[in-house]
């Protein structure tokens, strides 16, 4: 069931947040160097040895798309997380992209 507009771009807004946040987290902590750059519903990553992973929210859809060297995955709310088609968590899909495009174990909390 669709989610009323406000409350899906509120969800995605603060998932956006709390990535650049863990991200901070590790630049201030000198865990990993990431770069980020957020234009909107975009988010960018820029990781270690030059790949990228992007990030987008996609309101007419109410999804979450995530583009990284291992694929492209779609998200929707189910009611307590993100979640693509396979039942996949997005914490735990982006937190094995990063960790693969990082060359080094990362974890986002969900």
């Amino acid at each position: 069931m669709p989610l009323p507009d406000a409350e899906y771009l509120a969800k995605a807004h603060d998932l956006l947040a709390r990535i650049e946040a863990q991200i901070d987290t590790w630049l201030d902590d000198d865990v990993v160097d990431i770069d980020t750059h957020r234009t909107g519903g975009l988010l960018e990553l820029s990781l270690p040895g030059g790949s990228k992973i992007v990030i987008n929210t996609q309101p007419p859809l109410q999804e979450i798309w995530v583009a990284a060297r291992s694929g492209g995955y779609h998200f929707k709310w189910d009611g307590a997380n993100w979640v693509n088609r396979e039942g996949e968590e997005f914490c735990e899909r982006l937190s094995r992209s990063v960790s693969e495009q990082a060359g080094q174990a990362l974890t986002f909390k969900a």
